[in-house]
């Protein structure tokens, strides 16, 4: 994985009045989680917080989806570069990069998303219109785009829905690698609206989501993914550091196959 920040000419800076929240925020995460930073495997270990008082049950009986870290490579303007704020970030098929950017493919195993946004509150029962979704993940290289050398000039893997009157969002991707130190996984953000989705200030919910291992054998058995299967044969989801606490409620269901590609499916209680 080469995980190397780069925050030089694709930051859009939006001053100190917008960085001031954003630091907060995840200064107040930390005190609460009693801890700070979890140490750092290589460049590419992120931070794990203790689930906030909103993950508890509801009154209804639902439990929102566990809050977890973004991750050093978030692209919505709390660690450099803001992708939110680029026009064509809304869309369906984040396998291609967007915009002045160079304009690559991610390749691999085909891979769509498909998110269900639910109210916590109604019990999971009520789905979540209007809402709006942002994920992003590494190539099969273990790469992310807008940050990792190779690909600072990369905005592919990432991209922004909004929910339909089934609370859903659907992305076309390809299936993520896995890189030394962390389980196959994939980042997402929630927001109230698409009109919200421009900056990390606005966010109601982080959450990662984990693939099944059987599925991750699978695809890393393909051409392009060698350096995956040496990376997660030292892993397990009760020892990664984000998951250890409990995966159940962000461990996608999967179906499909590598010839046909695969499709990870989660309801995500807010």
């Amino acid at each position: 994985m080469n995980g190397r920040h780069d925050e030089g000419p694709h930051e859009h800076d939006g001053g100190l009045s917008h960085d001031l929240p954003v630091l907060a925020r995840r200064r107040m995460i930390r005190l609460m989680a009693g801890a700070g930073m979890v140490p750092l495997v290589g460049c590419t270990a992120e931070e794990k917080t203790t689930p906030s008082p909103s993950s508890s049950p509801s009154a209804a009986g639902c439990a929102e989806i566990p809050e977890e870290t973004a991750g050093p490579f978030p692209g919505d303007g709390s660690n450099g570069v803001n992708v939110l704020k680029e026009s064509g970030v809304v869309r369906g098929d984040i396998t291609r990069s967007f915009g002045d950017s160079a304009g690559g493919t991610a390749e691999g195993v085909p891979l769509t998303i498909t998110l269900t946004v639910v109210d916590a509150a109604s019990g999971c029962d009520t789905p979540k219109q209007g809402a709006a979704v942002y994920v992003w993940h590494c190539d099969r290289e273990g790469a992310y785009s807008l940050y990792s050398e190779g690909v600072t000039e990369e905005n592919y893997l990432r991209g922004v829905q909004e929910t339909d009157d089934k609370g859903q969002v659907t992305f076309t991707s390809i299936f993520p690698g896995c890189y030394q130190g962390r389980w196959p996984h994939l980042h997402f953000e929630v927001y109230d609206s698409l009109a919200d989705a421009t900056a990390a200030t606005s966010i109601t919910n982080t959450s990662q989501l984990a693939f099944p291992k059987d599925v991750c054998d699978a695809v890393y058995a393909t051409d392009g993914y060698g350096a995956s299967v040496r990376n997660l044969s030292g892993l397990s989801l009760e020892g990664d550091g984000i998951f250890s606490d409990g995966h159940d409620r962000q461990l996608a269901t999967m179906t499909g196959s590598t010839g046909d590609g695969y499709t990870a499916a989660l309801t995500v209680p807010v």
